[in-house]
């Protein structure tokens, strides 16, 4: 379903990209509307799928885990193992964050979060190789990070 945007819409994507708790009322204090314009808006977002969700962004240096790498996987054999198989497996790792099925020179790239770098050796040697068809790896420890708007600015 396509939906086209108007500034309204896309003043309510901006606000709700930079807290997605605040409520329809403040929404629309904000930009001058009414509550329950507001709240029209927002469900009609949500209904085209424009606005897929809400979540919670948590700091994940504050709850103890200050390391996150990057990987690489590149599959062993594609036809000896299952992408369904190896995305199950590597998905019940609770400390990997982000499974993306990508193109090119590796065929996953995951987010690993960990306690400090011994942590996250004993999480790559003990639950990341031991995977399913995993062959080659790549890793990339995450020094700094900026969060940009995206294209609504």
């Amino acid at each position: 379903m396509s939906l086209d945007l108007d500034d309204l819409d896309r003043a309510i994507l901006r606000a709700l990209t930079q807290d997605a708790t605040q409520s329809a009322g403040a929404l629309g204090r904000h930009l001058g509307l009414s509550q329950p314009a507001t709240w029209r808006r927002i469900k009609r977002l949500e209904t085209a799928g424009v606005l897929a969700g809400r979540r919670v962004d948590l700091d994940q240096e504050a709850l103890g885990f200050g390391v996150t790498v990057f990987l690489g996987i590149k599959l062993a054999a594609k036809g000896r193992v299952s992408l369904d198989d190896f995305e199950r497996a590597v998905t019940a790792i609770p400390e990997v964050q982000v499974v993306q099925h990508v193109l090119g020179l590796f065929d996953y790239r995951l987010r690993v979060t960990a306690r400090d770098l011994p942590d996250f050796e004993r999480v790559l040697r003990r639950r990341i190789m031991t995977l399913p068809g995993v062959g080659q790896v790549e890793a990339n420890v995450l020094l700094s990070e900026e969060r940009r708007p995206g294209p609504l600015g």
